[in-house]
């Protein structure tokens, strides 16, 4: 059985750090320090920022851009009720914690949302964020309670 103070890292995964700027006998260059010869970046406590190209156009700025992107779109964590059929059993309590711990959803975004493709045979207990109007039914119609949420276009 090792010693923890007999630990020591395997030969050949440690190399020392390039000492730059030690003179021609360092390896590394001389008066350069492996920075090439003149120049905007070899000169020290100068950065260039990503996607700089020296004045020239940039790619990004080159191409038409097209579409929307909605900075304000709220994004939720999808799951359809023929996931929940097959993943609970009756009279389960179904909340998106659960989800996370069963590994149905992997990211939580901003809550949880619950689609209705599919068939539900089992009466649920679904707590959600948001329904859509056809799960909110497949989960009444099944005998289950859809808590939380408000369904989109829904009539008053």
């Amino acid at each position: 059985m090792p010693n923890l103070s007999d630990l020591r890292p395997v030969p050949g995964s440690k190399r020392r750090p390039k000492r730059v700027g030690r003179g021609y006998s360092s390896g590394h260059g001389g008066h350069e320090s492996g920075r090439g010869t003149k120049g905007q970046k070899s000169r020290s406590g100068v950065t260039v920022r990503p996607g700089f190209e020296g004045g020239q156009t940039p790619f990004w700025m080159r191409f038409p851009k097209r579409g929307f992107h909605n900075v304000a779109r709220t994004e939720y964590a999808v799951v359809n009720v023929d996931e929940l059929d097959a993943r609970f059993a009756p009279g389960d309590v179904v909340t998106l914690d659960e989800l996370l711990r069963r590994g149905v959803v992997k990211d939580p975004k901003a809550g949880l949302k619950v689609l209705g493709r599919g068939e539900l045979t089992k009466a649920l207990v679904v707590k959600a964020d948001r329904f859509s109007k056809a799960a909110r039914q497949k989960i009444e119609a099944a005998g289950g309670r859809a808590e939380g949420g408000e369904s989109p276009r829904e009539e008053a």
